[in-house]
């Protein structure tokens, strides 16, 4: 696949330059169109004994608020943008979470920080986004303002979710100087290296060379990532394992331990 239209997310509370840099430097380097994103809601009005008329006040005035900060963004995205670069700019007064997973229907790939809070009305839920875009999505480490990806760690599992996070991050991985797919080896058979085998022939029929490991242990997070920065990786790329329950999503211990990762950035798919 290639990135032909990638969105970047500008959450409403955040330094808004690093991440518009990154996008900057994505859609230059995949020669894609870039969209600027933006969205925040309002809390909904909570009735008191003494009625609702105060509540829709404040309610106005958070509205104003945030419809300013918005013409913010959009003033520094447009001001950052080189004129190299196709862009337009979206932006709502809505949940940021659910704008940002209907404007993935014209996209290939999202990028977004690595979470500006808890604050549902006034950031994006990478865990919602990740299941519920239909899309990969990019996660940057920190304030991050470059994605080199010269070293990529897929976290390989024999599963659709990981099959897909390779397929979509094969432009990425065709741009790497290294390459490493590890899988952590919880069966202790030849079936985890039979996998690995099979994983690195099929990116070397897309001309990508990858080295592939086998990580002893039980599946763990923080075993995946000690991993990930003994190879010096800036990238890991990982299938993305959850459901959804009572609409909160909930994830098994790897992927939880990647959504709060902010140190290295990640590729992730559903």
């Amino acid at each position: 696949m290639a990135y032909k239209s990638i969105i970047v997310n500008l959450a409403i509370d955040a330094a808004p330059a690093p991440i518009v840099q990154v996008g900057i430097e994505l859609a230059k380097r995949f020669g894609a169109h870039l969209v600027g994103l933006a969205a925040a809601d309002v809390p909904p009005l909570v009735a008191t004994g003494e009625g609702m008329v105060y509540e829709g006040e404040i309610m106005q005035i958070q509205r104003t608020e945030i419809e300013k900060r918005l013409a913010e963004l959009r003033a520094v995205f447009e001001r950052m943008v080189p004129v190299s670069v196709t862009s337009e700019w979206a932006q709502s007064v809505c949940s940021p979470t659910r704008f940002l997973s209907v404007m993935a229907r014209a996209a290939d790939l999202i990028v977004t920080g690595c979470g500006d809070g808890d604050n549902v009305f006034r950031a994006v839920d990478i865990g919602s986004l990740t299941l519920g875009a239909g899309r990969p999505v990019l996660i940057t480490a920190g304030n991050m303002e470059h994605i080199r990806a010269k070293t990529v760690l897929v976290a390989w599992k024999d599963t659709r979710e990981a099959r897909r996070a390779i397929a979509d991050a094969l432009p990425f991985l065709e741009k790497a100087s290294d390459v490493v797919v590890a899988t952590i080896d919880t069966s202790r058979n030849e079936t985890s290296r039979d996998s690995l085998d099979d994983v690195a022939v099929f990116l070397d029929h897309h001309g990508i060379k990858a080295r592939t490991e086998l990580i002893a242990g039980k599946a763990d997070g923080d075993r995946l990532l000690s991993f990930a920065r003994s190879i010096h990786a800036d990238l890991i790329v990982s299938g993305a394992y959850g459901h959804s329950r009572l609409r909160e999503w909930a994830f098994g211990g790897v992927t939880r331990t990647l959504i709060e990762e902010r140190g290295i950035s990640r590729f992730m798919s559903y």
